[in-house]
């Protein structure tokens, strides 16, 4: 079990409030899990790709539809690099239970700092490399649309 989560728009240690009608534990979009945790989708695609225990579901066209487990998953990750300080190396050793400090600790007597801890060289290639294929989607789409 994950450990509390405290993130904006739901109580310490529940999941996200989804006001869709479904029921709680029915599977939801990329779209609907993004809006519940107010982020982007793309970030919860990049994640997938960043922590190996995060795996939806996958139907065909390559939809993602999140299971409950995973929701709390995704919210766990995003407190701790948006609300603790890790690094994204730094949260996967924490979710795999190698609990691991932020990697810039603030003196005990300073309030913490807001922002992200900056990433490590191959995260910054690995995100390089998942633009570099939104791009080429985005330029085989242009070209197929002045073709027509």
């Amino acid at each position: 079990m994950l450990p509390a989560v405290d993130t904006p728009g739901f109580a310490q240690g529940a999941a996200p409030a989804f006001d869709d009608g479904k029921e709680p534990d029915a599977l939801r979009t990329i779209g609907e899990v993004a809006k519940a945790l107010g982020l982007k989708q793309h970030v919860l695609r990049y994640w997938e790709e960043q922590f190996p225990m995060l795996k939806p579901l996958t139907r065909a066209g390559g939809r993602r539809y999140y299971r409950p487990e995973d929701v709390a998953l995704l919210a766990r990750i995003d407190q701790l690099l948006h609300r603790e300080g890790y690094t994204i190396r730094g949260a996967r050793l924490a979710l795999a239970g190698k609990a691991e400090a932020p990697a810039v600790a603030a003196p005990a007597s300073a309030p913490p700092t807001p922002g992200p801890a900056m990433p490590e060289e191959a995260e910054i290639i690995s995100a390089f490399r998942v633009l570099r294929r939104h791009l080429e989607t985005i330029r085989g789409r242009l070209g197929a649309a002045l073709e027509d």
